[in-house]
C-alpha cells in the first residue's frame, strides 16, 4: 500500500537510497487519499494545514502550522483535507527495520517526537 502508487496524484518520490525515500506530498481542501501505509517517517510540513486522518474506525484530526517537522510512527491510514488552505509536506521514510523490541505506538498521524 505504497503511496506513491495508491495516490500517485499526491504523493511523489523526489529521492530515494538504500537507506531512505523521500515523498513529497501536496493535496487542495477536499482531497482525500487512499488507504496507504508509512514506514517510520519524519514529516516536514511545508505550509500550514488541517486534516482528518483515519484508520480502523478511529480518527484523529491534525492541524500543523508551516515549519513542523513531526515523527509519523509506521501506520496505515487515510487522510483527508479538512481545511482551507493546500496542503505541502515532506516525508523521510526510512528503509532501516524498527530496533528489536521497540514498542510500537499506537499513534494515529504524526507525533512531536519518536517516543510521543
Amino acid at each position: 500500500m505504497d503511496p506513491a502508487s495508491t495516490n500517485p496524484d499526491l504523493y511523489k518520490v523526489i529521492f530515494e537510497n538504500d537507506r531512505v525515500r523521500v515523498l513529497a506530498y501536496g493535496d487542495r481542501p477536499g482531497d482525500r487519499t487512499a488507504p496507504h501505509s508509512h514506514p517510520d517517517s519524519v514529516m516536514v510540513t511545508l505550509s500550514s494545514f488541517s486534516r482528518r486522518v483515519s484508520a480502523g474506525g478511529r480518527e484523529a484530526m491534525v492541524e500543523l502550522p508551516a515549519g513542523e517537522v513531526r515523527w509519523l510512527p509506521a501506520q496505515e491510514h487515510t487522510g483527508e483535507n479538512v481545511g482551507s488552505t493546500e496542503t505541502h509536506a515532506i516525508f523521510v521514510e526510512l528503509k532501516e527495520p524498527r530496533p528489536e523490541g521497540a514498542d510500537i505506538p499506537a499513534a494515529l498521524g504524526p507525533v512531536s517526537s519518536p517516543g510521543s
